[in-house]
């Protein structure tokens, strides 16, 4: 009988391992299918807006913003991303700017994004809210979510110089003089060049995508975009203009270079505490990834 129990309990732990090494080889089947591929995977960029929320606020200073900072220098390097970082002190606060370059020569493109979440959350309708921090689902985790699964996808070699580039403290100004992109403002200053065209992300995830022209941004490359998502037949890119906004993209527009702020504003969670995970969805990341690879793809020459 005891001979009997221990070759069934053999016969299942063998089982149990069989099935296990099946797991794990569909697993890493499916993770090299994803690696290899050149098609924008909006589940994928979904795990990574995932995986920022879930350290928390990524607000200037906090482990979750070191963190986030890390992770994002870590996948770039995976992917053969050549990395800067710049470095400085604003406002008393230390902001480091990620800096991913590919591609030589002309034209110079840039992708931007902040990658920090807002420290207050001060549109939130609960006055009692109005003083933590922001999760930043959408606010600032869905777009560079979008930037590293474009650095994925993007190939070695380029026959353009691209660069991503991931801003600090664009969502910390206040009324009192704090200021708004101030890594944006720290990273323009540095430029010794200008490039041919800048596009900066900013909430893009949002399950109910309707994204609007923005009244500051350079006209052609907002129409050459939106002309794009029309191509593919993404009526979320709507051609028409509704906000004027302050954002990462008016340190670049003010040193005159060609840039546009793709953002939905219409956003009832912009900078509440409701600015969470179940906001987002893969489908809206995937509809944004895919027109700028498309644009990207299509770049004048």
């Amino acid at each position: 009988m005891r001979i009997d129990i221990m070759v069934r309990f053999h016969k299942i732990l063998i089982s149990i391992l069989i099935i296990g090494a099946v797991f794990i080889l569909l697993s890493f089947s499916v993770y090299l299918k994803y690696k290899n591929s050149n098609v924008f995977n909006g589940q994928l960029a979904f795990n990574d807006v995932k995986y920022q929320t879930d350290l928390g606020p990524r607000t200037i200073g906090s482990i979750a913003h070191d963190q986030a900072e890390n992770w994002i220098i870590i996948k770039l390097q995976n992917q053969n991303w050549q990395i800067e970082t710049q470095e400085t002190v604003i406002f008393g606060q230390k902001v480091k700017n990620i800096i991913a370059k590919r591609g030589k020569g002309d034209p110079w493109i840039i992708l931007a994004s902040h990658y920090d979440s807002r420290s207050f959350a001060d549109q939130d309708p609960n006055p009692e809210n109005r003083k933590l921090p922001v999760s930043g689902a959408n606010d600032g985790a869905s777009s560079v979510a979008i930037l590293l699964e474009i650095a994925r996808i993007l190939p070695v070699k380029m026959d353009k110089q691209m660069w991503l580039v991931f801003l600090d403290d664009e969502d910390n100004g206040t009324s009192s003089g704090t200021g708004w992109a101030n890594g944006a403002q720290y990273f323009v200053s540095k430029l010794t060049e200008k490039p041919d065209s800048v596009v900066v992300l900013d909430m893009v995830g949002d399950k109910d995508l309707n994204i609007y022209m923005e009244k500051n941004s350079n006209p052609e490359i907002n129409i050459e975009i939106w002309d794009v998502a029309k191509g593919l037949g993404y009526s979320q890119f709507i051609p028409k203009y509704k906000y004027g906004l302050i954002d990462d993209h008016i340190p670049f527009i003010q040193a005159g270079i060609r840039t546009v702020d793709v953002i939905d504003f219409d956003y009832p969670f912009w900078h509440t505490t409701n600015d969470t995970i179940d906001k987002v969805s893969a489908k809206s990341l995937k509809i944004v990834g895919e027109t700028i690879l498309k644009w990207l793809e299509q770049y004048p020459k």
